[in-house]
C-alpha cells in the first residue's frame, strides 16, 4: 500500500511494511490472542528448555507431537457465555473458538520418548535433549571395470 495509514506510527510505515516488517500490522491490529504462545528458549549442555505461554488454556486443550523432525505444539479452546433473563430469553450470547500452533525444528534424531513436557499455571514446559546428527555414510557401489 503506497498511501500512508492513519493508524501507522509514521508517514512511511506502510510503504516499507512489505519489505522490512510484513507482519507488523497483523500483530498490532489483530484479535486479542496475539500474546499466545510466546516462547522462552534456554540452551543447556545437554539440551533445550522451552517455556511456552498458553494463558487461558487447560492441559486438555494442548497437544504436542513430533513430525518429520519438528516439534509441533498446538492448542485450541472454545468459550460460550450465555446470559438469560428471568424468562429464559437471551440478553447476551457470545462465543469464541480459537486455536494456535507453533513448530520448532528439533532434528530427525529426536524421538517422542526423548522429549518431556509438563503443563503448569498456563505455561507448557518442554525439555528437548541434544543429540548428535548421525553422519551420513556415503553408500558407494563400485562397478568392476574389466580390462
Amino acid at each position: 500500500m503506497l498511501l500512508p495509514s492513519v493508524f501507522g506510527e509514521s508517514l512511511f510505515d506502510d510503504i516499507f511494511d512489505d519489505f522490512t516488517r510484513p507482519t507488523r500490522n497483523l500483530v498490532r491490529y489483530s484479535a486479542p490472542g496475539t500474546n499466545i504462545m510466546k516462547t522462552d528458549i534456554r540452551e543447556h549442555e545437554n539440551g533445550f528448555e522451552l517455556d511456552i505461554d498458553l494463558p487461558g488454556y487447560k492441559k486438555e486443550d494442548v497437544n504436542a507431537e513430533l513430525k518429520d523432525g519438528y516439534l509441533v505444539i498446538s492448542a485450541s479452546n472454545k468459550s460460550e457465555n450465555d446470559e438469560k433473563d428471568k424468562k429464559g430469553e437471551f440478553i447476551r450470547r457470545e462465543r469464541y473458538y480459537g486455536s494456535c500452533s507453533r513448530s520448532f525444528y528439533v532434528g530427525e534424531e529426536i524421538t517422542e520418548k526423548d522429549i518431556k513436557a509438563k503443563f503448569e499455571d498456563g505455561i507448557l514446559k518442554v525439555s528437548v535433549p541434544k543429540k548428535e546428527a548421525k553422519p551420513q555414510v556415503e553408500d558407494v557401489k563400485r562397478i568392476a571395470i574389466e580390462g
